[in-house]
């Protein structure tokens, strides 16, 4: 059985490869990740935000993120939180982030 830090290395992964639908930038460097649970039954919380409340793709995204996370091997459930406490700002960015959209 995969340990909680092959799933946590693969989760990181896998929401790099997800990127915001109005910004080329993964959601991940994007500082939209607040935090990533993996309890002792393998099941994943996320609690993400996205960079405005009222995105009109919320929905695909948070599916998204769902639908990638649930098929990594050892995971056997994903519940998405999405929150707007605190509200996204770009401080949230990494540096590879805020380079690629030139603010560094």
């Amino acid at each position: 059985m995969r340990d909680e830090l092959e799933i946590q290395t693969d989760i990181v992964k896998t929401l790099k490869g997800i990127h915001d639908p109005e910004i080329p930038v993964n959601i991940y460097d994007l500082g939209l990740i607040y935090e990533v649970d993996v309890d002792d039954n393998r099941k994943v919380t996320i609690t993400m935000t996205l960079t405005a409340p009222n995105c009109p793709l919320a929905d695909q995204v948070v599916e998204e993120v769902q639908e990638k996370i649930s098929k990594i091997d050892g995971v056997t459930k994903v519940e998405v939180r999405l929150t707007f406490d605190p509200p996204w700002d770009k401080s949230r960015m990494s540096d590879e982030a805020m380079l690629e959209l030139g603010f560094l």
